[in-house]
């Protein structure tokens, strides 16, 4: 079957670690569900993935992509949760968790296996190419937003840079949630698009807010870590998910968060039951993830691109001719 995967390890220049071509399709195994992938969707953990970050060398060839939406083996239309337990059948409250393309072969492919614990039933109200970019980048939002920020209507959120797939995300949801939503970016184009989603103000990177807020959502890191923890009002909270930027910031600002007991919260993907209320909560209103481009997997290249390039606003959709 066709797909694309890691056929090396390059650290300072991921894509030359990437390859379109036949692999081997999925073999049948006892409790798991082999599904014909219709849509899937880009992460930057493929990047990462492409850099040996979370992908041992021993595990190579590795079929990219975390999320999926398609048809399983009985024809129903379903949506893939990629976080896999350590013994490959659910994910136990003590036992280690893995995500596809870790341990196990992804997405960016005609066909892809999990364990049928991990198959959830694809709202009808939503399309294959929508459901395939909840998964990972709308589903670790969703559990920063309403889990680990611990937010209420009418509450003020920072979402830093705007454009991502998580900050995308953040700002949709957060608005159909009703809570104020404050947004930053360095590129103009990509403040109005936040606007457009419901922000009630974008700034540049490291403007200064027109008040506190009461959490920031972080997948920066480095760059704008000081302005995160200076944006909080007392005792706010900063949910952190990702470091694009670096994960060293120069300023640590420990003397302000103890000072004004702020809390910090790290945040990974989100559970099985936190992934059905997501796709519930997107069926019964007019939130939709926001996608940049919808390629076909053999264009897959093109979408790595653009994604390592920073340019995009929303997701990369990749569609298999299955």
């Amino acid at each position: 079957m066709f797909a694309a995967y890691a056929a090396r390890i390059d650290r300072d220049h991921p894509l030359n670690g990437l390859e379109l071509g036949d692999r081997p399709a999925p073999e049948p195994r006892p409790g798991w569900t082999t599904v014909n992938v219709k849509a899937a969707s880009l992460n930057h953990h493929d990047l990462w993935s492409l850099r040996g970050v979370g992908l041992a060398e021993d595990k190579l060839p590795m079929i990219l992509g975390c999320d999926a939406a398609g048809i399983d083996e009985d024809g129903n239309e379903v949506v893939l949760h990629s976080v896999i337990g350590q013994t490959g059948h659910g994910v136990g409250p003590k036992e280690p968790r893995s995500i596809l393309t870790e341990r196990y072969q992804g997405t960016f492919a005609e066909q892809v296996s999990v364990p049928t614990w991990n198959v959830l039933p694809k709202p009808a109200e939503l399309s294959f190419e929508e459901a395939a970019c909840l998964p990972t980048a709308w589903l670790t939002a969703y559990r920063m937003l309403f889990t680990n920020a611990g937010v209420r209507p009418g509450d003020s959120v920072l979402v830093q840079g705007a454009g991502g797939g998580v900050a995308t995300a953040a700002i949709a949801l957060g608005k159909a949630a009703g809570l104020r939503v404050f947004a930053t970016s360095r590129d103009e184009a990509k403040r109005k698009r936040a606007l457009e989603l419901g922000a009630v103000e974008a700034v540049e990177s490291g403007a200064r807010l027109p008040h506190r807020v009461d959490a920031v959502i972080e997948t920066v890191g480095a760059a704008t870590w000081s302005h995160s923890v200076k944006s909080l009002k007392p005792g706010g909270t900063l949910v952190i998910s990702g470091a694009t930027s670096g994960d060293r910031p120069s300023h640590a600002e420990l003397t302000r968060i103890f000072f004004l007991e702020l809390k910090v919260v790290g945040s990974t993907m989100g559970t099985k039951d936190e992934l059905e209320d997501l796709l519930s909560f997107c069926a019964a209103t007019d939130v939709r993830p926001v996608i940049d481009e919808i390629l076909p997997l053999d264009r897959a290249r093109e979408g790595f691109e653009r994604m390592e390039s920073g340019e995009l606003f929303g997701k990369v959709v990749l569609t298999a001719a299955s």
